[in-house]
């Protein structure tokens, strides 16, 4: 373990050694990162624990510097550990450059569905008495670490002091399909809220589709196309999303001796916006985390969106609707346009149609719920619906919730000690 100061924490990176498949306990071991953060001046007090989990799938927890947003209202009373989800961060990787050594696409594919919730939480739990000496601890899930937290409380709740949820509230046992068939109509309202704010990025946007339909554009590999250019909305979904994608659209062009072309600019901007190298789980494994029982999910985002004609750039383009962006939603397209997914392929391909993913969540165990819970539902929340989440927090005994319209998706980022001081105060009946 290697420790070093920032303002007001000290921060201690640790390593763990976990089973890649928690069934067989002897055999392969993959590697597991945490960062620990406790506030300077108390490193040698006993703290109770908190473990964060953060959204994704395929996201390392966040790099924060010394106790900027929620982390410096967590380290006045708890030690915390930043985890590194399995295949993220500091853990071992699970990308197009190391899955190759694992087979063909049927053995990466076998190797990755060992990546979703259920495997999180029993890293966790194996990890747990090694830092806190058997304690329980209060687990913080965002987003997608809602979801880990929502199987923590049915598989493992022995483990946990509280739960505290910013917005990760999982159906429990409906489809992609179903997940998909919510979204959409959400995305058009966040698209419309957009337009509406910004009229002059209709025109814009359509503009943008034109060429892309007339012009091959390769970037440095990473090919855009009008699906591609489309996925943009998932800014959408962020308090300053619909900023930054108007910033982003403003000065898209440029002339050049040639005529008109999009600005180097314009193209680099989206790449990195675009681009999964730094987290390739959340495309291979988006739609299996809804996975649960025979029925495979099969590109379900694909599916569906063919039940929106709306969304279709070319219908858009022959006549004189909008052309409406999408949001969180994976395709098989992103595994034929980005570099850093074209290797995996086939492996996606596997996975997307899988039949024997285990059920996630246990509604009665649930419903017996001992451990409390807090939280934080945002209103029209781009990314979770809604009606899904207060379903579910309605089938969790004892579970709080904070329905808000205050912040986004991304609430517990802007919001930071103020959410926590919420789903805090709710957990210990202090509101």
């Amino acid at each position: 373990m290697s420790s070093y100061r920032q303002p007001g924490v000290v921060f201690t990176d640790r390593h763990f050694t976990v089973p890649l498949d928690h069934s067989d306990p002897g055999g392969e071991q993959i590697e597991i990162f945490g960062r620990e953060a406790v506030a300077s001046g108390r490193t040698g007090e006993q703290l109770p624990w908190l473990i964060y989990l953060e959204g994704g799938p395929g996201f390392g927890a966040r790099r924060f510097v010394g106790t900027e947003a929620w982390l410096g209202r967590a380290v006045r009373e708890f030690r915390v550990l930043l985890l590194d989800q399995r295949g993220t961060g500091g853990s071992t990787p699970a990308n197009r450059q190391t899955l190759p050594s694992r087979g063909g696409p049927r053995e990466q594919a076998d190797y990755l569905s060992n990546f979703r919730s259920d495997s999180i939480v029993r890293d966790c739990e194996a990890i747990r008495p090694q830092v806190t000496g058997g304690e329980t601890w209060t687990v913080l899930g965002q987003s997608f670490g809602g979801f880990c937290a929502v199987r923590y409380l049915s598989a493992a709740p022995e483990g946990l002091t509280a739960a505290l949820i910013t917005g990760g509230l999982p159906a429990l046992d409906a489809h992609a399909d179903e997940v998909y068939r919510a979204a959409y109509p959400r995305i058009e309202r966040k698209v419309a809220a957009h337009y509406a704010r910004y009229p002059q990025d209709v025109r814009r946007a359509r503009e943008i589709t034109e060429y892309l339909v007339a012009h091959r554009s390769e970037g440095t590999g990473h090919r855009l196309t009008p699906e591609g250019f489309q996925s943009l909305g998932i800014m959408l979904g962020g308090g300053n999303g619909s900023h930054q994608l108007h910033y982003l659209l403003e000065n898209a062009f440029v002339r050049t001796p040639h005529g008109t072309e999009l600005s180097d600019a314009f193209q680099e901007a989206v790449r990195t916006a675009n681009s999964f190298a730094g987290h390739p789980l959340y495309a291979l494994l988006h739609e299996a985390i809804y996975g649960q029982g025979e029925r495979p999910t099969g590109w379900s985002a694909e599916r569906v969106r063919a039940e929106f004609p709306q969304f279709d750039a070319a219908g858009a383009l022959a006549g004189e609707g909008p052309v409406l962006f999408t949001g969180e939603t994976i395709h098989p397209w992103h595994f034929d346009v980005d570099p850093a997914l074209r290797p995996l392929r086939e492996t996606a391909e596997l996975l997307a149609n899988r039949t024997d993913w285990p059920v996630l969540y246990d509604a009665e165990r649930l419903a017996a719920n001992e451990v409390p819970v807090a939280a934080a539902v945002y209103h029209d929340d781009m990314y979770v619906d809604t009606g899904h989440a207060l379903r579910t927090a309605a089938s969790i005994r004892g579970l709080r919730t904070w329905v808000t319209n205050e912040f986004e998706h991304d609430g517990l980022r802007a919001g930071g000690p103020r959410v926590l001081d919420r789903l805090l105060a709710m957990v210990r009946d202090e509101i």
